[in-house]
């Protein structure tokens, strides 16, 4: 079978007897491709390569020219995690191509490369007061956006995961909603008192039907003909307006949205949550993803070191 054949039998199996979305999916196109095109490139053209013709010192000088000679137009050289994220795909789309009893390389045959322990941006206490203070409460759009940092704080969500949410899903009385996050993942999220009443108040100055809980008020008006849905906030407008904050509040680190989301399992670790509680609230499928946060276990390491060591007595 040729590799541009097994590449979309195996999207359609994903997508139709895996069941993940849309966005897994493309994905998963998009890193296959990209090595069906560096394939091609290496065999000068040829479009009819068949998928049991790769082993593994082809992977070998795909991992090298990955590693050494691509550069991403906007990134530059990819980091060593982007570079997993191509080997994992590849490993899916053999061990689906094994389970067509294809005699192809084995999935085993190719090893992540080791990425260096992550070093995640969070904001200390003091710093989220300086931020949440920045924002101009004088609009409506400075309601919305202290409710945005409030609600990101207070439930650790993904942005993607606050853009898609509509207000029917926020239960006030009870402070909690639920959301479904990676991979289909379904998971209640909890409102802090302070992020209830910033909701609460952002939401009371609302005199528009839209569903969506965070609408634009700026840009082109949506033509009335259109779904509310042209009014939803975008990603990339949570991205601009944390930057923006993160400016006023003279944070001299670049942070995203990501940052709330580190300093909420940050926050609640150091107060003494569990991870195993902490992996749930945010949706993470591995405890080892949780484990990012080994900041905080540090902390309290340096904290028993010194109250206990007999040389701090």
């Amino acid at each position: 079978m040729t590799v541009n054949k097994a590449i979309l039998r195996f999207l359609e199996y994903c997508e139709l007897d895996r069941n993940l979305s849309l966005k897994t999916v493309k994905m998963y196109g998009y890193y296959l491709n990209f090595f069906k095109s560096w394939l091609e490139k290496t065999k000068n053209g040829d479009k009819n390569i068949n998928v049991e013709d790769i082993d593994d010192e082809t992977l070998r000088s795909f991992r090298l020219f990955i590693s050494h000679e691509y550069k991403n137009p906007y990134k530059g050289v990819l980091k060593r995690q982007t570079q997993n994220y191509f080997l994992v795909a590849l490993r899916s789309f053999f061990r689906y191509l094994i389970r067509q009893k294809m005699a192809v390389l084995s999935p085993e045959m190719i090893e992540l490369g080791r990425s260096r322990d992550r070093n995640i941006k969070f904001l200390r206490p003091e710093e989220l007061e300086k931020i949440f203070r920045a924002v101009d409460l004088t609009g409506q759009s400075g309601l919305r956006d202290r409710a945005i940092l409030e609600v990101l704080f207070s439930t650790g969500l993904r942005v993607s995961e606050l853009v898609s949410l509509n207000r029917e899903q926020i239960n006030m009385d009870a402070g909690e909603f639920g959301v479904i996050g990676k991979g289909g993942k379904a998971r209640v999220v909890f409102l802090s008192k302070s992020a209830k009443n910033w909701l609460s108040r952002y939401l009371a100055g609302r005199k528009d039907p839209y569903q969506p809980l965070f609408i634009r008020y700026s840009g082109p008006k949506a033509d009335p003909s259109l779904t509310p849905e042209k009014l939803r906030l975008s990603v990339r407008s949570v991205e601009r307006l944390v930057d923006k904050y993160r400016k006023i509040a003279g944070i001299l680190f670049r942070i995203g949205p990501h940052a709330l989301r580190h300093s909420y399992a940050t926050d609640l670790l150091s107060h003494g949550a569990d991870l195993r509680s902490v992996q749930e609230m945010l949706g993470h499928k591995n405890i080892s993803t949780t484990q990012i946060y080994t900041h905080v276990t540090n902390m309290r390491l340096k904290e028993i070191h010194e109250k206990y060591h007999s040389g701090n007595k």
